[in-house]
């Protein structure tokens, strides 16, 4: 079910140029940077390659909202060559905007993008894989081994819907293919990259750095309020998610553009604030300082049962 604020009306169809130009500008330099891949130190590309495809999921988060035109289906298009490999554009429509029945955030059996576990869940697993769902909940585990992890248990669970018959799921997973295509044809046959470095360059690193956002997001808490978080970020991070670091600025105007946020944020700081109970950090340098050994939080969730 959509929440309210992303049902659909009937208006006009408007394009937001600058986030057009963002899209033409990701893809061209993904296209570059590729292109010159084998001129270029890993160093270089490595970086480069990981900010270019977080950065297009960002967009990709963008389209889901409603950008840059009033038509679903145009703004799919504008964002369906898929760099990252990861998941169908469809699927993540579906989930993030069942994500965003707020009253439902961090609830393991009702939040899609939930990273806690039920405490009888949690109880029942060995101890190998409570060391590991601890170690993915430091910021380095998350980086290093999230898109791993992530990718397992996301590819698992959609397995099991297709072998359902769920036809939904189904047609997203086709509609992946050529999305996925577009790029791997691109990358192996025209640059010459093989498979393993493209993975390794660009679409590992590229899902690490879209889970740094996603890292503190949100937090448990009893008050639906003081669950979504506030980055004061730098324009690095800024720009690479879309603002969506003042994520809950993003939650309360989901259907502002990237572009519009920072100014809705300053205009209403104070009231964001006490919304999330000061649930605010000073930029990703403090993130990355308390937590990139340190788990953030236990995995299991402490109020739901």
């Amino acid at each position: 079910m959509l929440h309210p604020r992303e049902i659909e009306t009937a208006k006009p169809l408007c394009v937001e140029w600058r986030t057009v130009a963002l899209i033409a500008s990701t893809y061209g330099l993904l296209a570059l940077l590729m292109w010159f891949f084998h001129a270029l130190p890993w160093w270089i590309t490595a970086p480069l390659g990981a900010y270019l495809v977080a950065l297009h999921g960002s967009l990709q988060h963008e389209a889901l909202h409603g950008h840059p035109t009033r038509n679903r289906l145009v703004n799919e298009l504008a964002v369906s060559v898929n760099p990252s490999l990861w998941f169908p554009y469809r699927r993540y429509r579906k989930l993030h905007l069942t994500h965003h029945n707020d009253e439902n955030l961090t609830d393991p059996q009702l939040d899609p993008e939930s990273y806690y576990l039920l405490p009888d869940h949690w109880a029942r697993l060995p101890t190998p894989l409570k060391q590991l769902y601890t170690l993915n909940n430091t910021l380095a585990g998350r980086m290093i081994m999230g898109p791993a992890i992530a990718s397992v248990r996301f590819w698992s669970s959609e397995a099991l819907a297709m072998l359902k018959g769920d036809r939904e799921v189904i047609e997203a997973w086709l509609l992946h293919v050529p999305a996925c295509a577009a790029t791997l044809v691109y990358a192996l046959s025209v640059c010459g990259i093989p498979l393993w470095q493209y993975v390794l360059f660009f679409a590992y690193p590229g899902i690490g750095l879209m889970l740094v956002r996603s890292f503190c997001e949100h937090q448990a808490a009893e008050n639906e309020g003081w669950r979504t978080i506030i980055v004061e970020a730098s324009p690095f991070w800024a720009l690479l998610f879309l603002n969506n670091n003042l994520h809950i600025a993003h939650h309360t105007r989901p259907r502002l553009p990237w572009y519009e946020l920072p100014a809705y944020y300053r205009a209403e700081r104070d009231a964001l604030i006490a919304r999330n109970h000061g649930y605010r950090m000073k930029g990703y340098g403090e993130i990355f300082r308390r937590y990139f050994l340190k788990p953030k939080e236990p995995v299991a969730h402490p109020f739901v049962k």
